[in-house]
């Protein structure tokens, strides 16, 4: 049996997370034993509880919320990896596989590390990364700007990320949504999922719904998901979010609901997901909508064409930073229920033929085996 040792930053649930979390009971099945370097406490620990892997307490943060200084951390790491002896360290973001690499390298232990962002990087960053026996990206449009600032090419390879496709499935519609928000039975719910952060652009479904305001008289608007930045530009960024609703004259029909448990419940009560966002790798809540046959309009950035190719007709891709393009392809598609119902179809044969957890966790098996391998061969 392999030893897998995880490496998470933080103590919260997330695409990243969740994408990892889910192939959790395929890796186990398959005869690997999982062992989580994180947080001990938060959502994050709770669910790797419940998917039966261990959790060694690794905090990033001293106790007024500071992040540790890099080399006391890669030494503490060091000692910790070094007393669990796995087969292999996977580290799942940009952060952990920086703090990783050198630490893996100079223990000759065997490691990877999931590319999920596609942000600049330091050349002292990528040198980090470089030190990985392998670098996966989770979309071909990640693996390439990467590339481009200096990974190593041969090493970085693309593997999608994985649903559920039993949990998240098409279901009827029961309106337990609009009882909750107290919302007439039949309005339109227009949902964006996401952590309010200005890449997510919510700011742009803001203008846009501000556009449809007299348009779209009984559209209610939902936001799902929260800010956790305590950044000063996040607090002004959300309260900006804020302020915009307001002033669209909405009358009440912007919602901010925070983070809300149970997505594949929520998203088929939504008549249209909107994902407004201005960087993507690839979207976690476009793969689940996808997964519940919810029809989607997306900005065209970064991943998302992977996930919805034009030929696919699975969804409606408008450019990025574009309220009116946004407005005008949401106008539509609520005037359109049949364009809603073949986009959500299309969508879910996308998701059963390229982004099934069971094909993610497989390939992401043959890369644990395949790293753990070439460093036995090298031994």
């Amino acid at each position: 049996m392999h030893r897998v040792a995880w490496l998470f930053e933080y103590p919260t649930l997330h695409g990243g997370e969740r994408s990892l979390l889910a192939a959790a009971p395929h890796l186990q099945a398959a005869g690997f034993e999982l062992v989580a370097l994180a947080p001990d406490s938060g959502p994050l620990a709770e669910r790797l509880a419940q998917a039966g892997a261990a959790v060694v307490p690794f905090e990033m943060f001293d106790a007024t919320g500071q992040r540790l200084s890099q080399e006391p951390l890669r030494e503490r790491l060091a000692k910790t990896v070094a007393a669990l002896r796995p087969t292999l360290l996977h580290a799942n973001s940009l952060a952990m596989g920086r703090l990783a690499g050198p630490v893996a390298a100079a223990l000759k232990l065997p490691s990877l590390t999931h590319l999920r962002d596609i942000i600049k990087l330091s050349r002292a960053a990528v040198a980090d990364l470089n030190r990985h026996a392998r670098l996966l990206a989770v979309s071909h449009a990640t693996r390439e700007f990467h590339i481009a600032q200096g990974m190593d090419a041969p090493k970085v390879e693309v593997l999608y990320n994985g649903v559920d496709l039993a949990a998240f499935r098409p279901r009827r519609a029961t309106g337990w949504l609009h009882a909750r928000l107290n919302i007439p039975p039949g309005a339109m719910l227009i949902g964006a999922v996401g952590q309010l952060v200005l890449r997510k652009g919510h700011d742009v479904l803001a203008r846009a719904a501000a556009r449809l305001a007299r348009q779209l008289p009984e559209a209610h608007w939902l936001l799902i998901g929260s800010r956790y930045s305590q950044k000063a530009e996040a607090v002004a960024y959300e309260q900006s979010l804020h302020e915009t609703f307001a002033a669209a004259d909405l009358g009440g029909r912007a919602h901010f609901l925070g983070t809300v448990d149970g997505v594949a419940e929520l998203l088929p009560e939504l008549t249209l997901l909107v994902h407004p966002s201005r960087q993507e790798p690839l979207g976690r809540v476009l793969l689940e909508a996808a997964a519940c046959g919810v029809a989607c309009i997306a900005t065209d950035v970064g991943g998302t064409r992977e996930i919805f190719p034009p030929a696919s007709g699975a969804a409606r891709l408008v450019p990025v930073d574009n309220d009116e393009a946004l407005a005008t392809a949401v106008a539509e598609l609520v005037a359109l229920p049949d364009e809603r119902a073949r986009l959500g179809q299309a969508a879910r044969v996308r998701a059963e033929t390229q982004f099934d957890i069971c094909r993610a966790a497989e390939g992401l098996a043959r890369h644990y085996r395949d790293v753990a391998t070439q460093a036995s061969n090298r031994a």
